[in-house]
């Protein structure tokens, strides 16, 4: 990926981590609702996260990866999305995550589809998954917006489901978001 990428939605940047981000991505982590679904916990400390940001391989090692999210308008930041390879398993997972304030107002879907429009258009995937707690209704109502379907149920931090898309059937979904928008 060049080091200047970006991808743009009609209210949204996404761009690769860099230490731009780190005030907003403690923030994001240090809110226990937030996180509360992941597995993840807080942030130490501000070095932590640079050192994270640093150490992150997923774009040079991929061609993809979670891309900071923010908003057109204003360059705030608002949290992340993006496609991350799980080499364990030989799949692409598509994730996001948003500050709590920005919930509720079609952003991780709106993040969502230019990211599977990236992973099916730009890098030929032929399928990519999605996770998420069995509990953490918002993510999983996401998903099956996306036109992602449920494969199976799965144990990580908790009990999980994993929902798949494949290239052809998100081509059958694009249409049909595209058309809702027109609408």
């Amino acid at each position: 990926m060049p080091r200047d990428f970006k991808i743009e939605t009609e209210r949204l940047i996404m761009r690769e981590f860099s230490s731009d981000d780190v005030d907003g991505m403690f923030e994001l982590n240090s809110d226990e609702e937030v996180i509360r679904y992941t597995g993840d916990t807080a942030f130490a400390d501000k070095q932590t996260v640079l050192n994270l940001i640093n150490g992150y391989e997923q774009y040079s090692k991929y061609k993809m990866g979670r891309w900071t999210v923010l908003l057109k308008s204003s360059g705030e930041y608002i949290g992340f999305c993006g496609l991350k390879y799980l080499s364990d398993i030989n799949e692409t997972d598509l994730g996001f995550r948003l500050m709590k304030k920005y919930w509720n107002k079609g952003y991780a879907t709106e993040a969502s589809v230019a990211t599977l429009d990236y992973g099916f258009d730009t890098l030929k995937l032929e399928k990519i998954v999605g996770r998420a707690a069995t509990d953490n209704l918002r993510s999983l109502n996401v998903l099956q917006k996306l036109g992602m379907v449920f494969e199976k149920d799965f144990v990580a931090h908790r009990a999980c489901q994993q929902f798949r898309i494949t290239q052809g059937a998100w081509r059958k979904q694009r249409e049909l978001i595209s058309a809702s928008k027109t609408n």
